[in-house]
């Protein structure tokens, strides 16, 4: 008998918990989740979305991925929806302080690989099928080899590929870089690690990749870095999920730092004089678990 009361005291103090677990889990809504990959070893694209090599004079070499941060996320039902006229489901802060308007970097997300960049209710993200995303990416943050003087060291490397950017005074390690204005795509800045050097400087105007394999159907505004990838599936969203909705944008970084050799050997010198010429990301693979 006794071991019957104990029993059922024990039900009636764990029943309640289960209770409201699983209260909880009905009650939570279901969400779209993004998140960012690096991939060094998928196909390297141009600017039309097709396998590219690196020009002749030039070198190139597959960054380590910091971080990211993007500037503006689109779905895109298909390859005649134009840049604005899909399901934006995010679009970063942006400011006039340094006179035109510009990415607001003081207001970025920046993520790390696999990090949550984006999560919002599924009830934002309207119905239908969809078979593109456009991503606009706006920083990277990356370690990259340089050579001087015959040793090579290992550096950190701070990339604006947004259309403009405002920065005001940021930081790589102990290394300042005051801005206070704004800076259009391709402006860098790099220190190397645990060594007294640093430097910065701007890329040519509109040399940053922005792959596109839908550019004649569905162009982008020449300066932006709205990199277009599609599903291998359409991802169909029908307003009734009960379960999160994971997408993952794999970025290839396949050689995406490119730079104009003085000594044809493969290292970047800037030393000698070589300069950055492109630091666009070379294709993205959207894939997603619903």
């Amino acid at each position: 008998m006794k071991k019957a009361i104990i029993v059922l005291l024990f039900l009636a103090i764990i029943i309640p918990f289960f209770s409201c677990s699983n209260d909880n889990a009905s009650n939570e809504e279901p969400m779209l989740i993004i998140k960012f990959k690096f991939d060094e070893n998928q196909t390297r694209l141009n600017n039309l979305g097709q396998p590219s090599t690196i020009p002749a004079g030039n070198a190139a070499q597959s960054p380590i991925f910091n971080s990211i941060s993007a500037h503006y996320i689109e779905l895109a039902p298909n390859a005649n929806t134009q840049i604005g006229q899909g399901t934006i489901v995010y679009h970063a802060p942006e400011t006039t302080l340094g006179g035109s308007s510009a990415i607001d970097f003081s207001q970025s997300k920046i993520v790390s690989e696999g990090e949550t960049f984006l999560k919002i209710p599924l009830s934002q993200v309207a119905a239908g099928s969809y078979q593109w995303m456009r991503v606009s990416l706006s920083y990277q943050n990356y370690q990259i080899n340089i050579r001087h003087q015959g040793v090579d060291y290992a550096g950190t490397l701070a990339s604006f590929v947004g259309f403009n950017t405002y920065l005001s005074t940021f930081n790589i390690g102990n290394n300042i870089f005051p801005v206070n204005g704004n800076r259009l795509q391709g402006y860098w800045a790099f220190a190397l690690n645990n060594q007294p050097y640093s430097s910065s400087g701007q890329a040519p105007a509109n040399a940053t990749t922005v792959p596109n394999p839908i550019a004649s159907t569905s162009p982008i505004p020449q300066g932006s870095c709205v990199v277009t990838g599609n599903f291998a599936n359409n991802l169909v969203i029908n307003g009734n999920e009960t379960r999160d909705v994971t997408i993952t944008l794999s970025l290839s970084v396949n050689h995406s730092f490119e730079w104009h050799e003085i000594n044809t050997d493969g290292k970047y010198e800037p030393s000698v004089g070589e300069t950055v010429v492109d630091m666009g990301l070379r294709g993205l693979i959207p894939t997603y678990i619903k």
